[in-house]
């Protein structure tokens, strides 16, 4: 009888075509959960003229799909580290299908909150859970780049929820909203019964003393990579345990405050520029930020980000990528300082597009390998519970500093991404290459 670690069982089985089934199936609930949460710019006006309401009073249904989204990230995450990450991942993609099928037929605007509510904890639950599975069939040498490739998915769907939008407002149809989420919901359907052909994590089943299932799950990636199986004699060797697992535990404690700030700083920034900068520029008379088309442009410019950030993870660590990311993002914010004309305007939007997206991409690879496995699921939980935080907060937040003029505004912005990346020096680690633990 030997042994094997997994982490060299994980290099053995390589990374290939197995991965890219995972990548596929993940990637279109990553769409699904894109579309779902861009959803609430793109619908607020068409709620609004179906039920005799003001776009602000529409956009309450936004407010709810945000808290739910933050109940669902903090909840799912410590579930997923208690009781495995398959069967929350199915529920929580099964509920977004159930509960955004519904609100496509949503009578009033009071049922159409509350299944927007429920929709968001299912997508909320289901973004931080995604990335530690997806981290756990990974070997160290190419786990960034795959998660940096599954963050582009969110490119994907903002693509195709704004060309949704723009179909419907050609069509000039009758409660166009209904239709964008009819769109929302196919990605979401098609992955609940994709997702029963993702097995268990193999670290987390090796964690709970699972180790011959684990053997099986890695052996099923070694034959989908056209690698040879483990011999039968072979066992999968079970990593030291690993104590004082709590975020705020004295081993993980300036990491989870530095990286829990570091999202909170960059969604502030990011539902800043996207949400509350095109109004704003429009009033100013840049309406062609309004324009589909040029929504369309912006999430393309969001692909080279993701693929700049897919390789500097690996060229050039995990923590350098994110600083770099976080301080050309910055400057595209003060892009805006001499932006007098429509295409000064039309460069910073893109160059935000990019950097702040890169940023995202560089973000999400880091985060779960901060993290343990007992803690993974909860870390990325946590992240992505202040993301929606600061989703929440920013528009009484930017409304308050707009009101001293668009400078502060952008000043802000800046200054806030500036300290994401001195936050980011400050994390005690650098996972380019680790193993996760």
């Amino acid at each position: 009888m030997t042994g094997i670690s997994i982490d060299a069982a994980l290099d053995r089985a390589g990374a290939g075509a197995y991965q890219r089934r995972l990548l596929a199936i993940f990637g279109l609930v990553w769409t699904a959960d894109a579309m779902q949460v861009l959803a609430v710019g793109f619908t607020a006006a068409s709620i609004a003229t179906s039920f005799g309401l003001t776009v602000p009073q529409a956009l309450q249904s936004g407010t709810l799909f945000f808290l739910g989204m933050l109940i669902g990230a903090a909840v799912c995450g410590r579930l997923a580290d208690r009781y495995g990450r398959r069967r929350v991942l199915i529920f929580t993609v099964a509920s977004d299908a159930v509960f955004g099928t519904l609100a496509i037929f949503s009578p009033d605007f009071t049922s159409l909150m509350v299944l927007r509510f429920l929709t968001g904890f299912a997508v909320g639950g289901t973004l931080p859970v995604d990335y530690a599975m997806m981290a756990e069939f990974l070997p160290a040498k190419n786990r960034g780049r795959w998660l940096v490739m599954l963050e582009g998915f969110w490119a994907v769907g903002t693509l195709l929820v704004a060309l949704s939008a723009w179909a419907v407002s050609l069509a000039g149809l009758d409660d166009g909203w209904r239709y964008i989420l009819a769109v929302n919901a196919v990605p979401a359907i098609l992955g609940v019964g994709l997702r029963f052909l993702v097995p268990e994590s193999p670290l987390y089943l090796l964690r709970r003393g699972r180790g011959e299932e684990a053997k099986a799950v890695l052996d099923r990636v070694s034959a989908g990579n056209g690698k040879p199986v483990l011999d039968a004699d072979v066992i999968i060797l079970v990593p030291p345990a690993v104590r004082n697992i709590g975020l705020f535990s004295s081993k993980l404690r300036q990491r989870s405050i530095m990286i829990l700030a570091i999202w909170f700083l960059v969604s502030i920034s990011y539902y800043g520029v996207f949400t509350w900068m095109p109004p704003k520029l429009a009033a100013d008379g840049f309406g062609f930020v309004r324009g589909y088309g040029f929504l369309v442009v912006v999430a393309l410019a969001q692909l080279p980000g993701y693929a700049l950030a897919a390789y500097g993870v690996e060229a050039w660590g995990r923590r350098p990528t994110l600083v770099t990311f976080c301080l050309l993002s910055a400057l595209g914010c003060l892009l805006f300082v001499v932006a007098d004309e429509g295409l000064l305007v039309a460069a910073a939007l893109l160059l935000m597009s990019f950097a702040l997206l890169g940023t995202w991409g560089a973000l999400y690879a880091y985060t779960p390998e901060l993290y343990p496995t007992a803690s993974r699921a909860t870390g990325m939980g946590a992240a992505g519970a202040m993301a929606r935080l600061a989703g929440l907060l920013a528009p009484s937040l930017m409304a308050f500093v707009v009101s001293d003029g668009i400078g502060l505004a952008i000043g802000v912005f800046s200054g806030l991404l500036v300290m994401a990346a001195a936050a980011a020096l400050m994390i005690d680690a650098e996972t380019k290459d680790a193993a996760l633990t």
